[in-house]
Protein backbone atom coordinates (compact mmCIF):
# COMPACT_ATOMS: atom_id res chain seq x y z
CA UNK A 1 0.00 0.00 0.00
CA UNK A 2 1.37 3.52 -1.32
CA UNK A 3 3.08 5.31 1.81
CA UNK A 4 5.29 8.11 0.15
CA UNK A 5 3.89 11.47 1.51
CA UNK A 6 4.25 14.41 -0.73
CA UNK A 7 3.08 17.64 1.74
CA UNK A 8 4.06 20.17 -0.75
CA UNK A 9 1.67 19.42 -3.37
CA UNK A 10 1.79 20.93 -7.38
CA UNK A 11 4.54 23.47 -7.93
CA UNK A 12 3.29 25.82 -10.62
CA UNK A 13 6.69 28.17 -11.53
CA UNK A 14 5.37 29.66 -14.86
CA UNK A 15 2.17 31.48 -16.39
CA UNK A 16 0.44 28.65 -18.13
CA UNK A 17 1.24 27.64 -20.94
CA UNK A 18 4.91 28.23 -20.08
CA UNK A 19 7.52 29.56 -22.68
CA UNK A 20 8.41 25.88 -23.84
CA UNK A 21 5.05 24.48 -23.80
CA UNK A 22 4.07 27.63 -26.05
CA UNK A 23 6.26 26.58 -28.43
CA UNK A 24 5.44 22.61 -28.73
CA UNK A 25 1.51 23.95 -28.62
CA UNK A 26 2.58 26.18 -31.94
CA UNK A 27 3.83 23.22 -33.48
CA UNK A 28 1.30 20.65 -32.79
CA UNK A 29 -0.93 23.61 -34.45
CA UNK A 30 0.79 23.55 -37.51
CA UNK A 31 1.59 19.64 -37.94
CA UNK A 32 -1.28 17.82 -35.41
CA UNK A 33 -4.41 16.31 -36.51
CA UNK A 34 -6.97 18.85 -34.87
CA UNK A 35 -9.52 16.24 -33.85
CA UNK A 36 -7.83 14.96 -30.56
CA UNK A 37 -9.67 16.90 -28.05
CA UNK A 38 -7.41 18.84 -25.31
CA UNK A 39 -8.94 20.57 -22.92
CA UNK A 40 -5.86 22.61 -21.32
CA UNK A 41 -2.13 23.81 -22.52
CA UNK A 42 -0.18 20.90 -20.34
CA UNK A 43 2.54 19.59 -22.67
CA UNK A 44 4.37 16.66 -20.43
CA UNK A 45 7.76 15.78 -20.10
CA UNK A 46 8.64 13.69 -17.24
CA UNK A 47 6.19 11.77 -14.52
CA UNK A 48 6.76 9.41 -11.53
CA UNK A 49 3.82 8.01 -9.38
CA UNK A 50 1.30 10.90 -9.20
CA UNK A 51 3.25 13.69 -10.26
CA UNK A 52 3.60 15.17 -14.18
CA UNK A 53 6.30 17.75 -15.00
CA UNK A 54 5.88 19.67 -17.92
CA UNK A 55 8.81 21.17 -20.19
CA UNK A 56 8.50 24.45 -18.13
CA UNK A 57 8.82 22.24 -14.89
CA UNK A 58 6.07 22.65 -13.38
CA UNK A 59 4.81 20.21 -11.66
CA UNK A 60 1.48 18.61 -11.45
CA UNK A 61 -0.42 15.75 -9.76
CA UNK A 62 -1.79 14.10 -12.20
CA UNK A 63 -5.98 12.66 -11.27
CA UNK A 64 -6.72 11.64 -14.56
CA UNK A 65 -3.81 8.55 -14.81
CA UNK A 66 -3.62 9.29 -18.73
CA UNK A 67 -7.57 9.31 -19.08
CA UNK A 68 -7.20 5.83 -16.51
CA UNK A 69 -4.58 4.20 -18.00
CA UNK A 70 -1.48 4.92 -15.51
CA UNK A 71 -2.90 2.19 -13.12
CA UNK A 72 0.52 1.69 -11.39
CA UNK A 73 1.82 5.41 -11.63
CA UNK A 74 3.84 7.04 -13.49
CA UNK A 75 7.14 4.97 -14.38
CA UNK A 76 6.45 2.54 -11.49
CA UNK A 77 9.84 1.37 -11.29
CA UNK A 78 9.27 -2.66 -11.81
CA UNK A 79 7.48 -1.73 -14.65
CA UNK A 80 10.01 0.19 -16.16
CA UNK A 81 12.44 -1.94 -15.30
CA UNK A 82 10.14 -5.15 -17.20
CA UNK A 83 9.82 -3.04 -20.45
CA UNK A 84 13.62 -2.58 -20.19
CA UNK A 85 14.63 -6.35 -20.08
CA UNK A 86 11.80 -7.78 -22.61
CA UNK A 87 12.98 -4.70 -25.26
CA UNK A 88 16.46 -5.64 -24.53
CA UNK A 89 16.12 -9.43 -25.13
CA UNK A 90 12.69 -9.00 -28.04
CA UNK A 91 10.63 -6.01 -29.06
CA UNK A 92 8.35 -7.96 -32.11
CA UNK A 93 7.51 -11.28 -34.00
CA UNK A 94 3.94 -10.68 -34.07
CA UNK A 95 1.66 -13.51 -31.82
CA UNK A 96 -0.68 -13.57 -34.68
CA UNK A 97 1.92 -16.07 -36.94
CA UNK A 98 4.44 -17.07 -34.34
CA UNK A 99 4.29 -17.73 -30.62
CA UNK A 100 5.44 -15.79 -27.19
CA UNK A 101 5.85 -17.23 -24.05
CA UNK A 102 4.51 -14.47 -21.95
CA UNK A 103 1.04 -14.22 -24.54
CA UNK A 104 0.56 -17.22 -22.57
CA UNK A 105 2.07 -16.16 -19.15
CA UNK A 106 -0.65 -13.24 -18.71
CA UNK A 107 -3.45 -15.17 -19.95
CA UNK A 108 -2.96 -17.56 -17.40
CA UNK A 109 -3.42 -14.92 -15.09
CA UNK A 110 -5.97 -13.38 -16.30
CA UNK A 111 -7.74 -16.19 -16.41
CA UNK A 112 -7.79 -16.57 -12.61
CA UNK A 113 -8.84 -12.79 -12.10
CA UNK A 114 -11.59 -13.21 -14.99
CA UNK A 115 -15.08 -12.18 -13.60
CA UNK A 116 -16.56 -15.45 -14.77
CA UNK A 117 -15.29 -18.83 -14.36
CA UNK A 118 -13.25 -20.60 -16.67
CA UNK A 119 -11.62 -22.27 -19.03
CA UNK A 120 -11.56 -18.95 -20.70
CA UNK A 121 -9.90 -18.18 -24.14
CA UNK A 122 -7.81 -14.34 -24.85
CA UNK A 123 -7.42 -12.45 -27.48
CA UNK A 124 -5.08 -9.53 -27.41
CA UNK A 125 -5.31 -6.66 -29.53
CA UNK A 126 -3.45 -2.94 -28.96
CA UNK A 127 -7.03 -1.07 -27.14
CA UNK A 128 -9.47 -0.32 -25.64
CA UNK A 129 -11.87 -0.18 -29.03
CA UNK A 130 -9.88 -3.26 -30.92
CA UNK A 131 -11.30 -5.05 -27.71
CA UNK A 132 -14.29 -4.53 -28.55
CA UNK A 133 -13.87 -4.91 -32.36
CA UNK A 134 -12.90 -8.52 -31.14
CA UNK A 135 -16.06 -8.98 -28.83
CA UNK A 136 -18.52 -7.84 -31.45
CA UNK A 137 -16.97 -9.74 -34.73
CA UNK A 138 -16.93 -12.80 -31.35
CA UNK A 139 -20.30 -12.39 -30.79
CA UNK A 140 -22.10 -12.48 -34.05
CA UNK A 141 -19.70 -15.51 -35.36
CA UNK A 142 -20.56 -17.69 -31.89
CA UNK A 143 -23.85 -16.84 -31.97
CA UNK A 144 -24.73 -16.56 -35.96
CA UNK A 145 -26.92 -13.62 -35.21
CA UNK A 146 -26.71 -10.04 -36.53
CA UNK A 147 -27.70 -7.87 -34.00
CA UNK A 148 -26.55 -5.86 -30.55
CA UNK A 149 -27.75 -3.65 -27.90
CA UNK A 150 -25.96 -1.24 -26.68
CA UNK A 151 -27.04 2.22 -24.45
CA UNK A 152 -27.47 6.21 -24.54
CA UNK A 153 -23.97 7.39 -22.79
CA UNK A 154 -21.91 4.44 -24.15
CA UNK A 155 -18.17 4.86 -25.16
CA UNK A 156 -16.84 1.58 -26.62
CA UNK A 157 -14.42 3.30 -28.99
CA UNK A 158 -13.85 5.19 -32.30
CA UNK A 159 -13.14 2.76 -35.42
CA UNK A 160 -16.30 1.98 -36.64
CA UNK A 161 -17.66 -1.06 -35.31
CA UNK A 162 -17.12 0.30 -31.89
CA UNK A 163 -18.04 4.14 -32.91
CA UNK A 164 -21.52 2.27 -34.01
CA UNK A 165 -22.02 0.90 -30.28
CA UNK A 166 -21.00 4.19 -29.06
CA UNK A 167 -23.85 6.95 -28.40
CA UNK A 168 -21.78 8.96 -25.75
CA UNK A 169 -21.74 12.48 -27.99
CA UNK A 170 -23.03 13.31 -31.78
CA UNK A 171 -19.15 14.62 -32.58
CA UNK A 172 -18.08 11.37 -32.37
CA UNK A 173 -20.16 9.94 -35.16
CA UNK A 174 -20.61 13.22 -37.06
CA UNK A 175 -20.02 12.74 -40.77
CA UNK A 176 -19.05 8.81 -40.60
CA UNK A 177 -22.30 7.23 -41.49
CA UNK A 178 -22.99 4.99 -42.89
CA UNK A 179 -22.02 2.45 -39.63
CA UNK A 180 -22.05 -1.09 -38.75
CA UNK A 181 -25.50 -1.71 -38.79
CA UNK A 182 -27.83 -3.81 -36.41
CA UNK A 183 -27.35 -1.68 -33.25
CA UNK A 184 -29.99 -0.98 -31.04
CA UNK A 185 -29.51 2.02 -28.72
CA UNK A 186 -31.44 1.85 -25.62
CA UNK A 187 -31.67 4.08 -21.64
CA UNK A 188 -28.71 3.42 -19.47
CA UNK A 189 -30.19 3.98 -15.84
CA UNK A 190 -28.86 7.12 -14.59
CA UNK A 191 -30.15 7.45 -11.45
CA UNK A 192 -29.38 10.85 -10.39
CA UNK A 193 -31.28 11.80 -13.91
CA UNK A 194 -34.11 8.97 -14.15
CA UNK A 195 -36.12 9.45 -10.64
CA UNK A 196 -36.34 12.06 -7.77
CA UNK A 197 -37.07 9.84 -5.04
CA UNK A 198 -35.49 7.62 -2.65
CA UNK A 199 -33.84 4.18 -3.01
CA UNK A 200 -36.84 2.19 -4.26
CA UNK A 201 -37.70 4.56 -6.89
CA UNK A 202 -34.02 4.20 -8.15
CA UNK A 203 -34.43 0.47 -8.20
CA UNK A 204 -38.03 0.90 -10.19
CA UNK A 205 -36.32 2.71 -12.44
CA UNK A 206 -33.29 0.78 -13.02
CA UNK A 207 -35.00 -2.21 -13.49
CA UNK A 208 -37.13 -0.93 -15.47
CA UNK A 209 -34.40 0.31 -18.22
CA UNK A 210 -33.62 -3.39 -18.50
CA UNK A 211 -37.45 -4.56 -18.51
CA UNK A 212 -37.87 -2.33 -21.74
CA UNK A 213 -35.53 -5.03 -23.84
CA UNK A 214 -38.34 -7.45 -23.38
CA UNK A 215 -41.38 -5.72 -22.44
CA UNK A 216 -40.71 -2.96 -25.62
CA UNK A 217 -38.03 -3.71 -27.62
CA UNK A 218 -38.58 -7.57 -28.20
CA UNK A 219 -42.46 -7.13 -28.49
CA UNK A 220 -42.04 -4.42 -31.24
CA UNK A 221 -39.15 -4.20 -33.49
CA UNK A 222 -35.91 -6.43 -32.30
CA UNK A 223 -36.86 -10.36 -32.31
CA UNK A 224 -34.33 -11.78 -29.48
CA UNK A 225 -33.40 -14.84 -31.69
CA UNK A 226 -31.21 -12.51 -33.83
CA UNK A 227 -29.34 -10.74 -31.04
CA UNK A 228 -25.93 -11.60 -30.72
CA UNK A 229 -25.11 -9.75 -27.58
CA UNK A 230 -25.47 -6.65 -25.13
CA UNK A 231 -22.73 -4.51 -24.76
CA UNK A 232 -22.66 -2.76 -21.12
CA UNK A 233 -20.40 -0.95 -19.17
CA UNK A 234 -20.55 -1.52 -15.60
CA UNK A 235 -19.70 1.92 -14.71
CA UNK A 236 -20.59 4.66 -17.67
CA UNK A 237 -16.40 6.53 -18.30
CA UNK A 238 -17.01 8.89 -20.75
CA UNK A 239 -20.68 9.16 -20.46
CA UNK A 240 -19.63 10.43 -16.98
CA UNK A 241 -19.22 7.75 -14.38
CA UNK A 242 -22.40 6.83 -14.33
CA UNK A 243 -23.31 3.43 -12.00
CA UNK A 244 -25.23 0.84 -13.47
CA UNK A 245 -27.05 -0.55 -10.51
CA UNK A 246 -27.13 -3.90 -9.34
CA UNK A 247 -30.82 -4.99 -10.01
CA UNK A 248 -30.33 -3.85 -13.45
CA UNK A 249 -26.98 -5.65 -14.39
CA UNK A 250 -28.84 -8.83 -12.71
CA UNK A 251 -31.83 -8.44 -15.31
CA UNK A 252 -29.04 -8.31 -18.45
CA UNK A 253 -28.28 -11.15 -17.15
CA UNK A 254 -31.36 -13.06 -16.92
CA UNK A 255 -32.45 -11.27 -19.99
CA UNK A 256 -29.19 -12.86 -22.14
CA UNK A 257 -29.58 -16.07 -20.76
CA UNK A 258 -33.26 -16.69 -21.35
CA UNK A 259 -32.85 -15.60 -25.06
CA UNK A 260 -29.43 -17.27 -25.68
CA UNK A 261 -28.07 -13.80 -25.93
CA UNK A 262 -24.24 -12.81 -24.87
CA UNK A 263 -23.50 -10.56 -22.19
CA UNK A 264 -20.24 -8.17 -22.88
CA UNK A 265 -19.12 -6.16 -19.99
CA UNK A 266 -16.60 -3.28 -21.28
CA UNK A 267 -14.05 -2.85 -18.53
CA UNK A 268 -11.97 -0.65 -20.77
CA UNK A 269 -11.94 1.81 -18.32
CA UNK A 270 -13.25 0.80 -15.03
CA UNK A 271 -11.49 -2.70 -14.67
CA UNK A 272 -8.06 -3.31 -13.63
CA UNK A 273 -8.44 -2.26 -9.92
CA UNK A 274 -10.02 0.82 -10.59
CA UNK A 275 -13.23 0.65 -8.18
CA UNK A 276 -11.59 -1.61 -5.64
CA UNK A 277 -11.88 -4.97 -7.38
CA UNK A 278 -10.37 -6.50 -10.39
CA UNK A 279 -13.34 -5.44 -12.74
CA UNK A 280 -16.34 -2.96 -11.83
CA UNK A 281 -18.92 -5.93 -12.70
CA UNK A 282 -17.78 -7.47 -9.64
CA UNK A 283 -19.71 -5.10 -7.32
CA UNK A 284 -22.85 -6.70 -8.81
CA UNK A 285 -21.99 -10.29 -8.70
CA UNK A 286 -22.99 -10.88 -12.45
CA UNK A 287 -20.79 -13.08 -14.44
CA UNK A 288 -20.44 -11.55 -17.91
CA UNK A 289 -19.76 -13.76 -20.81
CA UNK A 290 -17.09 -11.61 -22.33
CA UNK A 291 -14.92 -8.55 -21.12
CA UNK A 292 -12.96 -6.12 -22.48
CA UNK A 293 -10.10 -4.64 -20.97
CA UNK A 294 -7.20 -2.27 -21.99
CA UNK A 295 -6.44 1.16 -20.51
CA UNK A 296 -5.03 0.45 -17.29
CA UNK A 297 -4.06 -3.28 -18.13
CA UNK A 298 -0.04 -2.48 -19.02
CA UNK A 299 -0.12 0.86 -17.09
CA UNK A 300 1.09 3.25 -20.38
CA UNK A 301 1.56 0.96 -22.67
CA UNK A 302 -0.51 -0.08 -26.08
CA UNK A 303 -3.11 -3.31 -24.98
CA UNK A 304 -5.89 -4.32 -25.31
CA UNK A 305 -7.34 -7.71 -24.24
CA UNK A 306 -11.12 -9.56 -25.09
CA UNK A 307 -11.14 -12.36 -22.40
CA UNK A 308 -14.74 -15.21 -23.31
CA UNK A 309 -15.18 -18.02 -22.06
CA UNK A 310 -13.84 -20.74 -23.79
CA UNK A 311 -16.70 -21.97 -26.02
CA UNK A 312 -17.70 -18.87 -27.04
CA UNK A 313 -13.82 -18.06 -28.56
CA UNK A 314 -14.81 -20.69 -31.63
CA UNK A 315 -14.03 -19.12 -33.99
CA UNK A 316 -11.06 -20.74 -36.90
CA UNK A 317 -7.89 -19.41 -37.54
CA UNK A 318 -7.94 -16.29 -40.11
CA UNK A 319 -11.31 -15.07 -38.63
CA UNK A 320 -9.59 -12.19 -36.54
CA UNK A 321 -6.04 -11.21 -35.96
CA UNK A 322 -3.55 -8.25 -34.87
CA UNK A 323 -0.10 -7.57 -35.96
CA UNK A 324 0.55 -5.89 -32.98
CA UNK A 325 -1.54 -7.10 -30.47
CA UNK A 326 0.07 -9.34 -27.61
CA UNK A 327 3.60 -7.25 -28.45
CA UNK A 328 6.01 -9.13 -25.96
CA UNK A 329 7.15 -5.35 -25.01
CA UNK A 330 3.27 -4.64 -23.63
CA UNK A 331 2.65 -7.80 -22.28
CA UNK A 332 5.75 -7.71 -19.99
CA UNK A 333 4.63 -4.05 -18.72
CA UNK A 334 1.30 -6.31 -18.25
CA UNK A 335 3.20 -8.69 -16.31
CA UNK A 336 4.53 -6.01 -14.00
CA UNK A 337 1.40 -4.25 -13.87
CA UNK A 338 -0.70 -7.09 -12.09
CA UNK A 339 2.46 -8.12 -10.32
CA UNK A 340 2.67 -4.23 -8.33
CA UNK A 341 -1.34 -3.87 -7.73
CA UNK A 342 -1.04 -7.61 -6.23
CA UNK A 343 2.38 -6.81 -4.25
CA UNK A 344 1.01 -2.90 -3.17
CA UNK A 345 -2.37 -3.99 -2.31
CA UNK A 346 -3.73 -1.41 -4.70
CA UNK A 347 -7.14 -3.15 -4.69
CA UNK A 348 -7.85 -2.61 -1.13
CA UNK A 349 -5.87 0.79 -1.28
CA UNK A 350 -8.40 2.04 -4.60
CA UNK A 351 -11.85 0.76 -2.53
CA UNK A 352 -10.07 2.50 0.99
CA UNK A 353 -9.27 6.05 -0.57
CA UNK A 354 -12.20 6.46 -2.89
CA UNK A 355 -13.98 5.58 0.36
CA UNK A 356 -12.26 8.68 1.72
CA UNK A 357 -12.73 11.03 -1.05
CA UNK A 358 -16.29 9.96 -1.28
CA UNK A 359 -17.27 10.96 2.24
CA UNK A 360 -15.28 14.18 1.91
CA UNK A 361 -16.89 15.19 -1.34
CA UNK A 362 -20.60 13.97 -0.14
CA UNK A 363 -21.65 17.42 0.82
CA UNK A 364 -20.84 19.45 -1.51
CA UNK A 365 -24.55 19.02 -3.23
CA UNK A 366 -26.03 20.62 -0.26
CA UNK A 367 -22.79 23.35 0.14
CA UNK A 368 -22.64 24.64 -3.53
CA UNK A 369 -25.72 25.03 -5.65
CA UNK A 370 -23.56 24.16 -8.98
CA UNK A 371 -22.78 20.25 -7.95
CA UNK A 372 -25.63 18.50 -8.35
CA UNK A 373 -24.18 14.71 -7.38
CA UNK A 374 -21.26 13.18 -6.33
CA UNK A 375 -20.44 9.61 -6.84
CA UNK A 376 -18.56 6.40 -7.40
CA UNK A 377 -16.75 3.65 -6.43
CA UNK A 378 -12.93 3.36 -5.43
CA UNK A 379 -11.00 5.99 -7.85
CA UNK A 380 -13.37 6.21 -10.25
CA UNK A 381 -15.30 9.24 -8.90
CA UNK A 382 -18.04 11.70 -10.85
CA UNK A 383 -18.61 15.09 -9.55
CA UNK A 384 -21.55 16.52 -11.71
CA UNK A 385 -21.78 20.20 -12.47
CA UNK A 386 -25.75 21.62 -13.10
CA UNK A 387 -26.68 25.31 -13.76
CA UNK A 388 -29.25 24.29 -11.48
CA UNK A 389 -29.90 21.58 -8.99
CA UNK A 390 -34.01 21.60 -9.49
CA UNK A 391 -34.24 21.60 -12.79
CA UNK A 392 -30.66 19.29 -13.31
CA UNK A 393 -29.38 21.41 -15.89
CA UNK A 394 -26.06 20.38 -17.40
CA UNK A 395 -23.39 22.54 -16.20
CA UNK A 396 -21.03 22.09 -19.27
CA UNK A 397 -19.29 25.49 -19.25
CA UNK A 398 -18.98 25.69 -15.12
CA UNK A 399 -17.60 22.28 -15.56
CA UNK A 400 -14.95 23.51 -17.89
CA UNK A 401 -13.87 26.64 -15.96
CA UNK A 402 -13.38 24.61 -12.55
CA UNK A 403 -11.21 21.79 -14.47
CA UNK A 404 -9.57 24.86 -16.54
CA UNK A 405 -8.85 26.71 -13.15
CA UNK A 406 -7.62 23.16 -11.30
CA UNK A 407 -5.20 22.95 -13.89
CA UNK A 408 -3.70 26.41 -12.64
CA UNK A 409 -3.32 25.45 -9.56
CA UNK A 410 -2.12 22.49 -10.42
CA UNK A 411 -3.90 19.70 -10.57
CA UNK A 412 -4.89 17.15 -13.54
CA UNK A 413 -8.89 16.68 -14.08
CA UNK A 414 -10.81 15.64 -17.12
CA UNK A 415 -14.32 15.87 -17.86
CA UNK A 416 -16.61 13.45 -18.78
CA UNK A 417 -20.68 13.18 -19.77
CA UNK A 418 -22.43 16.67 -20.17
CA UNK A 419 -20.89 17.81 -17.05
CA UNK A 420 -18.61 15.40 -14.76
CA UNK A 421 -15.69 15.98 -13.43
CA UNK A 422 -13.91 12.67 -13.68
CA UNK A 423 -11.16 12.06 -11.05
CA UNK A 424 -9.53 8.58 -11.68
CA UNK A 425 -5.86 8.85 -10.14
CA UNK A 426 -3.06 6.18 -10.25
CA UNK A 427 -4.13 3.49 -8.13
CA UNK A 428 -0.86 4.70 -6.08
CA UNK A 429 -2.05 8.07 -4.72
CA UNK A 430 -1.52 8.65 -0.97
CA UNK A 431 -4.64 10.10 1.09
CA UNK A 432 -1.72 13.22 1.28
CA UNK A 433 -1.82 13.80 -2.63
CA UNK A 434 -5.86 13.10 -2.73
CA UNK A 435 -6.53 15.74 -0.09
CA UNK A 436 -3.98 17.92 -1.69
CA UNK A 437 -6.13 17.55 -5.21
CA UNK A 438 -9.90 17.57 -3.24
CA UNK A 439 -8.59 20.78 -1.76
CA UNK A 440 -7.80 22.73 -4.90
CA UNK A 441 -11.21 21.12 -6.29
CA UNK A 442 -13.29 22.30 -3.97
CA UNK A 443 -12.05 25.77 -4.14
CA UNK A 444 -12.38 25.37 -7.71
CA UNK A 445 -16.07 24.52 -7.47
CA UNK A 446 -16.47 27.77 -5.00
CA UNK A 447 -14.96 30.00 -7.01
CA UNK A 448 -16.56 29.46 -10.37
CA UNK A 449 -19.81 28.90 -7.99
CA UNK A 450 -19.91 32.52 -6.65
CA UNK A 451 -19.16 33.75 -10.66
CA UNK A 452 -21.86 31.72 -11.87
Amino acid sequence: MPTKTLIAGPKIKTALPGPNAKRVLAGDDKYISPSYTRSYPLVAKSGRGVVVTDVDGNEFFDFSAGIAVTSTGHCHPEVVAAIQKQAGELIHMSGTDFYYENMVQLAERLSKIAPMPGPHKIYYGNSGTEAIEAALKLARYHTKRQNVIAFFGAFHGRTMGALSLTASKPQQKRRFAPLVPGVTHIRYPDVYRGCSGGPQDAEAFAMGCARFIEDKLFKTTLAPEEVAAIFVEPVQGEGGYVIAPTPFMQELRRICDRHGILLVVDEVQSGVGRTGKWWAVEHTGVEPDIVCMAKGIASGMPLGVTVSRADIMDWVPGSHASTFGGNPVCIAAALATLDVIEKEGLLAHSAELGSYMLKRMAGWPAKYRIVGDVRGRGLMIGVEIVKDQKTKEYGAELRDRIVQRAFEHGILFLGCGPSTVRISPPLVVTRDEADAAIDILEESIETVSKGA
